[in-house]
């Protein structure tokens, strides 16, 4: 896989088969797709459920905080584990010790900025998502076509 370069924005064909990755100095994102309408459920600190009704354009960006081929196959794994098998999202309240434990965090939908001045796993609001510093401020986007990328980042796609 070659590594693309992505300057201010960029649209990108993805399809079901495949995973984006953003490339950070000391993290990597992954971008699939949602392929199909359904449900999602996110449980918060205040011990209550939010229910995602979910199309199949929509976005699961997973954020990890690391790089290299183990850490793209944990990104590949947790793609499979939303999108198959519908796993739950945990947010963590903000005090919560196991927020500074997280390898990798996650928000789904049509549009997500990524930012690295929050504290991992704490943000019920699936439109923000922790990243390492290199991607803050980088914003995703669904469109029928594939993703549309704002930043300055270089970006990889494969086979799921």
């Amino acid at each position: 896989m070659s590594l693309l370069s992505i300057r201010e924005r960029g649209v990108l064909r993805v399809d079901p088969s495949q995973i984006l990755f953003l490339i950070g100095d000391t993290g990597t994102v992954g971008v699939v797709k949602s392929l199909q309408n359904q449900t999602l459920f996110i449980g918060t600190p205040d011990e209550d459920e939010v229910v995602m009704f979910l199309e199949e354009d929509d976005l699961f960006v997973i954020s990890a905080f690391g790089k290299g081929p183990e850490v793209e196959k944990g990104i590949k794994c947790m793609s499979y584990l939303l999108r198959e098998m519908a796993s739950p999202i945990i947010v963590l309240g903000e005090n919560h010790p196991t927020s500074q434990r997280l390898k990798m965090v996650v928000a789904v939908g049509s549009q997500v900025r990524l930012d690295c001045n929050i504290i991992p796993g704490t943000h019920p609001e699936q439109d923000i998502l922790c990243s390492c510093e290199s991607l803050s401020g980088v914003q995703i986007k669904s469109t029928p076509q594939g993703v549309e990328i704002e930043g300055n980042l270089l970006v990889k796609m494969e086979k799921i």
